[in-house]
């Protein structure tokens, strides 16, 4: 575990940066995508003046090493601990393959990263948040793998994205009871895959779910007490332009971290263009901003999201956009 100070008397702003997927070859000095990623993190470095980035997966293609290193050095130059959770792109070499980016992310002064337990993943680790001796929140930072098989309704054997396993969830039981005997029972989560439970909340949430009805939806209109809202769900926020990239069904896993009730905020990237804010059932669900140009992307949603802990805990998550149109309308 990972202790980082909070300043009495002042928030301890999180920066989580979600995507940023370049390859070798987009780290070229001048390359169009590296001036997004770049100009997009140190406005938001520049304008949050966070305490902490995270950075919620997919940091590369797996194999791009060049890449990796590139963008660890880069967030290492502003002098800020920064922690990764790995995504589905980085694990898809294997864990031997993570095993060496992350041994050479240990090298790095500010990267906060433990490998933890390999049977249940690499980088499942906790950062503690404490105010005058006391833990007031922590962060728990969860590998979600890449791949998984499951059984569908009509007993075929299919492969989605994969699901947080038996034993990580045993682990986060034992990291949940441990915070607590130390005084903390407030938490928050960043993974890269969303879980299922991510599928009903928005069918919950949204008055109409069909797809033409998604595309109408714009930052500007899908906010706190808009009409797309369903009852009970007007503080939510947010569009999502693509269908939810979770496990194939029912993963069970939303229902452990509601039920342990320490968890307030779960954050997730994976899905580029989606990024909606949703309280389902006590637990607010939130898909971060993706940072840059990487991968596939779309300039509206291009930013970071902010998650702030007081005194008490967490006091809330916000998104931070960027606007990028004059580095995208460059030839």
């Amino acid at each position: 575990m990972f202790t980082l100070k909070k300043t009495p008397g002042k928030p301890f702003l999180v920066l989580n940066l979600s995507d940023p997927q370049l390859g070798d070859g987009e780290w070229a000095e001048g390359h169009k995508n590296r001036r997004i990623l770049e100009h997009t993190v140190r406005t938001l470095v520049d304008r949050v003046k966070p305490d902490l980035i995270t950075v919620s997966g997919d940091l590369s293609w797996a194999g791009s090493d060049h890449a990796y290193d590139m963008l660890a050095d880069f967030l290492d130059s502003f002098e800020i601990p920064w922690a990764p959770v790995w995504g589905n792109h980085d694990n898809q070499n294997g864990p031997e393959y993570i095993d060496t980016v992350a041994d050479r992310y240990l090298t790095h002064k500010y990267c906060l990263y433990e490998k933890g337990d390999p049977s249940i993943g690499n980088g499942n680790y906790v950062i503690a948040v404490e105010e005058d001796g006391k833990i007031v929140s922590a962060i728990l930072m969860i590998d979600s793998h890449d791949r998984a098989p499951y059984t569908d309704a009509d007993g075929n054997e299919q492969i989605s994205w994969a699901r947080l396993t038996e034993p990580q969830m045993e682990w986060y039981r034992d990291q949940i009871a441990a915070l607590r005997e130390m005084g903390c029972d407030d938490t928050s989560i960043i993974m890269h895959i969303p879980f299922y439970a991510y599928n009903t909340a928005a069918q919950a949430a949204y008055k109409n779910y069909d797809e033409t009805a998604r595309k109408t939806w714009t930052p500007e209109t899908a906010i706190p007490g808009a009409d797309c809202w369903n009852p009970g769900y007007e503080d939510a926020l947010g569009v999502q332009y693509e269908g939810i990239g979770s496990y194939g069904i029912d993963d069970g896993v939303f229902e452990i971290v509601r039920d342990l009730g320490s968890t307030k905020y779960v954050i997730v990237g994976h899905d580029h263009v989606n990024n909606w804010i949703i309280n389902y059932e006590g637990v607010k669900l939130v898909f971060s901003l993706k940072a840059g140009a990487g991968c596939y992307w779309t300039p509206v949603l291009n930013g970071g999201t902010v998650l702030k802990i007081g005194s008490v805990g967490v006091d809330g998550v916000h998104h931070e956009f960027v606007d990028v149109s004059a580095l995208v309308a460059e030839a």
